[in-house]
């Protein structure tokens, strides 16, 4: 089939020889040669003189416009061709050559030869080109030869109406893409100086070459697959497209922007995407789609999770016409996947497209409601290979994430806070913070957790830490999530930013952290348990002056947990607790009771505490009747020897029955009693007994 193509664009030049004719003669402009009309070879030797007139008078005029050169010229514009604008580059003649010279017409007027030029041809015309539709695993070509219809009889646009023409040559651009468009389109031998016209002009008016060609063929037909084809095997050409290819791309889901012609009908963004994926399968454009990697994959990022998640209506009549003429997905979304799949290989991350794969992520990508998880995925399997990708795509990332109403923006905040350890926070630093902060007053569960998790890591920077103290009151409030993970990372974002030694707690934020940090002690998650212990005894340490004494009134309150915490199996809890119960009783100056502690007497401890403030016995006591409870045997029994202590200064409190019942009915419920549990059980039962009596009801059946 490539054969068959490249075929039909053989081009036929007259030969010269010692006969040829003069060199001011301008060469014969090539002719297009129908496949099938035989007839036409038996002109009339006036007919044929007469189109050789033509054609001559067409090719002067079209040489003249076409040969484009950066530097001045000293020759004079052709009579007939407008003068182009100063600010705009010249479309004219090299210096010092004439543009009637058959060596201006062939070697003079570009750096490519015609064998150059037939073979970029060959190259762009190529059908092993594929698109993979994953519906039907089925594999298709951009465009079917056979089935086009070839013309019996066409003839060159006349492209003389330059010459007359009261227009900049810049304002022709588009009309001459739509031209070079035409004459690919038809089965017929062209020209091959037409890929080093393309190249010409795309290099020159790149936004006017790119948007024209995707307004006249926004579904990328055979011709425009080819035209973009070629401008994919020229690097420089291509870096220069790719920046207005992009800027459509990026405008969903339509891009208004007028051509020099005045045209300015809106482009589809999935058009240009569809453009894209064409010149991404060529194989020597690598270092041009390298250069600008991260915003395509940011754009194409885009089109994925917006397509999921909303597809206007004229995206989805356009692509249920593209996915007719070419066999694509049935959705967009899939089709931008596969186009990141193509630029991820292009980067040589095939190993890394695989792993997504293997664990589902592509799929999970195209569902609205994980598609967060399976980008988080995605960058995480990038940030390995391409760590220095990674960074820029998070730039990209920031500006969308900066808008004061963001859509779609989950995913993207997904990748953010998965890269956020590789980026350099003396450059994004501060908007990174801005970022996190908005996201962390979000009423969303899932932006409000990524956000959290984006905050461990600054709070690392002690620069960043500084600047976090605005959001303590929140995550105060979080603290009392019940979401485990949600504590966890508050926690971890509160011990980070405390473990800079130029920050101090506020007298207004000590009491309010303190109080939410003691029913963490009982966390059933050890690292919350853990986390919340180590974070008081920093409030303690760092609290300003002014904030010490109100303060006071919840250390004391915690004296006891710890105390039996000091007995946990896990040993870092233990160990915690007890350099904890110690800077308590520092905090409070209570050498006595900071001695005992050190000497590991800890029982003496309560006792000690109790003799001072014999009125607390009963609150005290309620205090340890939870433990009773606890799974933990060791806390178990902790409990019951601090409640017998507490039981002997109970006595004579009015509320000494009701607290004695409220602990025999905690201490029954342990299923498998120790030692100290029973005797403390009969030491209760007898007491209550006791004053039962004395009040003139029954004692108590056991």
């Amino acid at each position: 089939m490539a054969g068959r193509f490249r075929g039909l664009f053989k081009v036929f030049r007259g030969k010269k020889g010692p006969g040829a004719a003069p060199a001011q003669q301008p060469e014969e402009l090539e002719q297009f040669q129908p496949q099938q009309d035989d007839a036409a070879l038996d002109r009339t030797q006036e007919q044929d003189h007469a189109h050789g007139h033509f054609q001559r008078r067409t090719a002067q005029m079209f040489r003249k416009f076409i040969r484009i050169r950066r530097g001045k010229t000293s020759t004079t514009a052709t009579e007939g061709t407008a003068e182009p604008d100063s600010g705009l580059t010249e479309l004219q003649a090299e210096p010092g050559v004439s543009t009637d010279s058959p060596e201006c017409s062939e070697d003079s007027d570009s750096p490519m030869n015609d064998h150059t030029a037939k073979t970029l041809m060959d190259v762009a015309g190529t059908e092993d080109m594929a698109i993979t539709n994953t519906d039907t695993r089925e594999t298709q070509g951009i465009a079917n030869p056979d089935t086009t219809p070839t013309p019996t009889g066409i003839h060159a646009p006349e492209l003389d109406f330059f010459e007359e023409s009261a227009v900049s040559p810049q304002q022709q651009v588009p009309a001459m893409v739509r031209n070079i468009h035409q004459r690919l389109g038809f089965h017929v031998t062209v020209d091959a100086r037409l890929p080093i016209n393309l190249l010409r002009l795309a290099e020159e008016h790149p936004a006017d070459v790119v948007l024209t060609l995707l307004r006249c063929a926004p579904s990328c037909d055979r011709a425009a697959t080819m035209m973009w084809r070629l401008i994919g095997l020229s690097a420089s050409t291509l870096e220069k497209v790719l920046p207005t290819l992009l800027c459509v791309m990026e405008d969903w889901p339509l891009h208004s922007m007028s051509t020099s012609d005045g045209d300015d009908t809106p482009v589809l963004a999935l058009a240009a995407t569809l453009a894209l994926w064409v010149i991404v399968q060529v194989p020597r454009c690598h270092e041009a789609m390298n250069l600008y990697s991260s915003r395509i994959f940011v754009a194409l990022l885009s089109h994925v999770v917006i397509t999921t998640q909303q597809t206007p209506e004229e995206v989805d009549h356009f692509w249920r016409a593209c996915r007719e003429e070419h066999g694509l997905p049935t959705n967009p979304n899939r089709f931008a996947v596969q186009a990141m799949k193509a630029l991820l290989c292009q980067l040589r991350c095939d190993n890394e497209v695989v792993a997504v794969e293997r664990k589902r992520g592509w799929d999970t990508l195209l569902c609205a409601d994980t598609q967060h998880y399976a980008v988080g995925l995605l960058a995480r399997e990038m940030r390995q290979v391409l760590m220095p990708l990674c960074s820029r795509i998070t730039l990209h990332l920031l500006r969308l994430l900066s808008r004061e109403e963001p859509r779609w923006d989950l995913p993207f905040l997904a990748f953010l806070v998965e890269v956020l350890e590789c980026l350099d926070l003396r450059e994004c630093g501060d908007s990174v913070l801005e970022m996190m902060s908005r996201y962390l007053l979000s009423e969303c569960r899932q932006r409000c957790r990524l956000a959290l998790r984006g905050l461990v890591v600054l709070s690392k920077d002690p620069a960043m830490a500084r600047r976090m103290g605005s959001l303590s009151q929140r995550l105060v409030e979080l603290l009392d999530d019940a979401d485990g993970e949600v504590v966890r990372m508050s926690l971890s974002v509160f011990m980070n930013v405390l473990e800079n030694k130029d920050i101090l707690v506020s007298s207004t934020t000590a009491p309010k952290l303190a109080e939410a940090l003691l029913p963490l002690f009982a966390n059933d998650n050890s690292h919350v348990q853990l986390l919340s212990i180590h974070l008081f005894s920093k409030v303690m340490e760092l609290v300003v002056e002014e904030g010490k004494k109100p303060l006071k009134t919840i250390v004391n309150q915690s004296l006891y947990p710890l105390l039996i915490y000091g007995d946990d199996e896990n040993w870092r809890v233990a160990k915690a607790s007890r350099e904890t119960l110690i800077c308590a009783a520092k905090f409070l100056k209570r050498t006595d009771l900071e001695q005992l502690l050190k000497k590991d007497q800890r029982l003496k401890f309560a006792e000690c505490l109790l003799a001072v403030d014999r009125s607390r016995a009963a609150e005290l006591l309620h205090q340890a009747l939870p433990f009773v409870g606890s799974p933990q045997e060791s806390l178990r029994e902790a409990a019951a020897r601090f409640m017998a202590t507490a039981r002997v200064l109970l006595r004579g409190q009015k509320e000494e029955l009701q607290v004695l019942s409220e602990a025999l009915q905690a201490l029954r419920r342990d299923d498998s009693p120790s030692q100290t549990n029973i005797v403390v059980q009969e030491i209760f039962n007898k007491r209550a007994a006791e004053l039962r009596s004395s009040a003139g009801s029954e004692p108590e059946s056991l």
